[in-house]
């Protein structure tokens, strides 16, 4: 077999080892270093020492010089330049401290004020349950940036709400589904760090570029749950007094006070210290982190079990995230030097596809593969595999950054993989069937598929404040 084939060989056997349930980062790195020592593999450089020896030499000291030849394989240094680079990478620094502010305020009851203070706000509104429970998940996953914590929680808080108070349960399911899975694209966002970490992509760039397109879907969201609320009242029945009682207007502002305002001050300062330059995002994530402990002290929420939690699945997160890159530095290095990202853009460049057929054919790819795989997944092995044809189709890796992100909420929202449907199924009432939450999470499908069919045609609602805050 010839190197490309091999190469392609290790990407076929890659995707069956992950079909079949092996751990995604060790597999990575399994192959990366089975395949890389045949790529590598130099009998003459390897055993040169032992090939040296004279007749005098004794039997222990051949062994050890052959066992020194075996492990003077070139992949072996490869595999340890490459865990220190992503080890000493500084824009996966932010990683672990945003992470850490989101499983902090996760756990300082601030979710369950914001709910009930947004919900009697928007009591007059149509769908005002559904309105709420939306713009509670928006600010919640904008600072966990987890869609299983957002989604679990909400599950929780929101869905007996609605169901209580008449909602259809399809609409109340999607609602939840949808608006959990906008962390991953709104800043200031852990999907995007990990794309800047991929790729070299500026991630304050980034953020600026994710801004406009994160509100037009949480926008195409709002339209949809007020549309179907005033065309069909019964999916979305106007609260009672009962359930929603009125309030003084002074009683009201207080509990925005308390609840919303530091919620989104905290998002704000740290989303506006990043865009105006006041500090780098790796800063920025560590005033987060504090300003989390600061507010779980505030609504008395602060315990060491919670703190010890809070920590523990930053570095378990932190450490999958780190190996999978580890993983796919040291994949990626091999598959290319056998000449598999050659082979692969000799044949998209002979299929003579126009730019925009290119970026429909990457994302139609993405999307299929977020089926089975989880997003950090495909940002750091197969999205480097488009980078190289970005270039050849003058497409800014920026632009195509958002759309990948954009592409990923379909992921967490498409059957039959849809993973925000399994989570809300997980913790829903047993009269919530799993075939209601996925007929519930299409149409926001759709709104998903509206936002990049304008991010394709109007290319400024991602350009515009990169432009405005940093020029061309």
């Amino acid at each position: 077999m010839t190197d490309p084939q091999v190469a392609l060989m290790m990407l076929g056997l890659f995707i069956v080892f992950v079909f079949l349930g092996f751990p995604i980062a060790f597999t990575l790195m399994a192959m990366g270093i089975g395949f890389g020592y045949f790529a590598y593999y130099d009998e003459g450089r390897m055993w040169r020492a032992f090939n040296r020896l004279d007749e005098t030499a004794g039997d222990w000291e051949r062994f050890t010089l052959w066992i020194d030849g075996f492990f003077n394989n070139r992949i072996f240094d490869l595999f340890v330049n490459q865990t220190f680079t992503v080890m000493s990478n500084e824009v996966l620094t932010a990683v672990p401290l945003f992470l850490f502010m989101g499983y902090i305020v996760e756990r300082s009851n601030i979710v369950d004020r914001l709910f009930t203070t947004l919900n009697i706000a928007s009591k007059n509104i149509p769908g005002s349950m559904g309105v709420a429970a939306l713009i509670t998940c928006a600010l919640f996953a904008t600072a966990t940036g987890i869609v299983g914590a957002v989604v679990t929680l909400m599950g929780l808080l929101a869905l007996p709400a609605m169901l209580k108070a008449r909602y259809d349960p399809s609409f109340a399911s999607g609602i939840i589904c949808a608006g959990g899975t906008l962390g991953i694209l709104i800043p200031p966002s852990i999907m995007l760090i990990v794309y800047a970490a991929a790729t070299n992509v500026s991630i304050v760039r980034l953020y600026a570029a994710a801004l406009l397109p994160g509100l037009t879907l949480v926008g195409l969201y709002l339209v949809y749950i007020l549309g179907r609320s005033i065309l069909q009242p019964s999916a979305a029945p106007r609260p009672s007094k009962d359930e929603v009682p009125d309030m003084p207007m002074g009683q009201l502002l207080w509990l925005i006070v308390t609840s919303f305002v530091p919620l989104a001050f905290l998002i704000l300062a740290v989303l506006g210290s990043i865009l105006f330059g006041l500090a780098t995002p790796t800063e920025a994530a560590s005033i987060g982190a504090l300003g989390g402990m600061f507010l779980a002290v505030v609504y008395r929420a602060m315990s060491w079990q919670r703190l010890r939690e809070s920590v523990y699945l930053t570095v378990r997160t932190t450490a999958m995230v780190c190996w999978l890159f580890v993983g796919s530095y040291t994949f990626s290095a091999v598959f290319s030097y056998l000449g598999g990202e050659h082979l692969i853009s000799e044949f998209v460049q002979s299929l003579d596809l126009s730019p925009l057929m290119f970026l429909i054919l990457a994302q139609l790819i993405i999307f299929l593969l977020g089926w089975p795989l989880e997003w950090s997944e495909i940002i750091i092995i197969f999205v480097p595999i488009f980078l190289p044809l970005l270039a050849v189709f003058n497409i800014d890796p920026l632009f195509f950054g958002i759309l990948v992100a954009l592409n990923l909420q379909t992921s967490f929202l498409t059957p039959p993989m849809a993973m925000s449907a399994y989570y809300l199924k997980g913790i829903a009432p047993p009269e919530v069937r799993l075939t209601q939450i996925f007929a519930g999470v299409m149409p926001f499908l759709f709104c998903v598929l509206v936002a990049m069919v304008l991010m394709y045609v109007f290319p400024q609602i991602v350009f515009y404040l990169p432009e405005v805050f940093y020029g061309n």
